[in-house]
């Protein structure tokens, strides 16, 4: 039964690798590459090594475990959640807990014996994959769109901690329980992989803006800003802000912005929207409702409404206010003003 398993997932797996190549242009280069780094490490995975290798019965094939597909999830997540476009040569780093289980696992095989030391460096790198596992899971639960992936990697960080314990309980000299052997671990391993493939098949075809975001086409090929003056013009929005409370002019726009600081308007365009990846509205919106709260702390707003204090900070509509406040704090203004009210 787990072989079917096994054999069905790696078809799940090779139609994800298909299907996302297929369509290779549409997607950020350094997402796209990782996940593919992801999934083929799956694919290795799930061709298995030791109890349940498909093709060579009891031949440890070393990296043909869940190590590198943590390793190559870890960096997707955040690559995917953050603006960056480029891959970092520094996460490279992320990689050398991979390479030193790797040395240990050459090391086992041709000594032909696990000595406490050696278990033990297993141990502490085993858990520098748990704790990939576990940002993982933050990094998802603080995302809006990406909490459906936690369904499966609850139930993966939950097997992966038992299969730890089970190296805890050994190296203490331990009973070791059944829940936390070597064969329970892989089998429900193997068939969370499975899941896996099939959530992420499901989520291409019905939303796969969810699983690889999409090229943005530029509007600004043909922009000469140049890097010393995208980090000026973006100190200077800044001042404007939080110096001068630009944000406090209830008809603020862009224009006025680009006239201020004596500069072309599609600069200004291309600093927030392509450098800080946000719109010139929610730059602005964003002070706003800061302020709102500051002000809605202070004793001299005390007998403001709250739409009164709103309108000191550039609001001048009641909807758009409400709007714009609970799509950045996820509450609206007279929640937010009783959850101040339950701290004090």
């Amino acid at each position: 039964m787990l072989q079917t398993i096994q054999i069905l997932a790696l078809i799940q797996g090779l139609f994800l690798l298909i299907v996302i190549f297929k369509n290779k242009k549409q997607y950020k280069s350094t997402v796209f590459w990782l996940f593919v780094g992801s999934i083929a490490a799956l694919q290795l995975y799930i061709l298995g090594d030791d109890d349940n290798n498909l093709f060579f019965e009891d031949t440890d094939l070393f990296l043909f475990d869940i190590t590198l597909f943590a390793t190559f999830l870890f960096l997707f997540i955040t690559y995917k959640t953050k603006p960056e476009k480029t891959f970092s040569k520094r996460d490279l780093l992320y990689f050398i807990p991979n390479i030193a289980y790797l040395i240990i696992e050459i090391l086992e095989s041709k000594t032909m014996s696990n000595g406490v030391l050696i278990e033990f460096l297993e141990l502490v790198i085993e858990l520098t994959f748990l704790s990939y596992f576990i940002a993982i899971a933050k990094m998802l639960f603080d995302s809006k769109s990406e909490k459906w992936m936690l369904y499966f990697l609850i139930p993966m960080i939950t097997v992966i901690s038992f299969s730890i314990g089970g190296e805890v309980t050994t190296l203490l000299s331990f009973p070791e329980f059944w829940l936390f052997g070597d064969q329970y671990f892989n089998s429900s391993m193997i068939i969370l992989v499975a899941f896996l493939y099939y959530s992420f098949s499901f989520k291409l075809i019905i939303s796969p803006r969810e699983v690889l975001p999409s090229v943005k086409p530029s509007k600004y090929k043909t922009s000469s800003l140049a890097v010393r003056e995208f980090s000026s013009y973006q100190k200077e929005l800044i001042r404007l802000m939080e110096k001068e409370e630009l944000y406090k002019q209830a008809k603020l726009s862009i224009h006025d912005v680009a006239r201020t600081l004596s500069v072309p308007r599609q600069h200004i365009s291309e600093v927030l929207n392509v450098h800080m990846n946000v719109s010139f509205q929610d730059f602005i919106n964003q002070y706003r409702v800061n302020a709102f709260i500051n002000c809605l702390q202070k004793e001299q707003y005390a007998h403001y409404t709250l739409f009164g204090i709103a309108n000191e900070v550039g609001f001048n509509s009641k909807s758009s206010f409400n709007t714009t406040f609970k799509k950045i704090k996820g509450l609206t203004p007279s929640e937010y003003k009783k959850t101040l009210l339950v701290v004090s």
